[in-house]
């Protein structure tokens, strides 16, 4: 069996309860009662500071380890835009209908490559169908 190496970084586990009774605890009506001034002055003061975070994105951080910093997408505005049903988009980009669903009602946000793809078929939808020779379908969407 191999052994760790002294120098390895030791993993440590996270209680999710204990995190989740923290970010309860947390007093937030400090943070609401920030103005935008008090922000950007505290921001900049600090020139090394991260992104700002909303609440939802530290409790998403606390709870997961991950955060979001990037703007959301309007998916369904997006797809709308294409005259295609979710089913039929879905199938036509190459996005499970489950996953698109998901990032139209808020549930999660595209990451990756999908992002990518909104973006540019926001931006260049026709461009989009024509690279992949589909014709676009006008009829409403649901």
């Amino acid at each position: 069996m191999p052994t760790k190496s002294a120098t390895a970084p030791r993993a440590t586990r996270v209680d999710r309860r204990k995190v989740r009774a923290e970010v309860a605890a947390f007093d937030w009506s400090k943070i609401d009662a920030l103005t935008d001034f008090d922000i950007a002055r505290q921001i900049a003061g600090n020139p090394e500071a991260p992104p700002m975070l909303s609440a939802d994105d530290v409790r998403d951080l606390l709870v997961t380890g991950r955060a979001r910093v990037t703007e959301p997408l309007d998916v369904r505005a997006i797809r709308l835009s294409t005259g295609l049903s979710q089913d039929r988009f879905a199938a036509t980009f190459g996005v499970s209908a489950a996953s698109l669903r998901n990032w139209e009602q808020g549930r999660r946000q595209p990451e990756g490559a999908a992002r990518v793809l909104l973006t540019v078929i926001a931006r260049e939808p026709q461009a989009v169908m024509r690279a992949l020779g589909i014709a676009p379908d006008r009829t409403p969407a649901p």
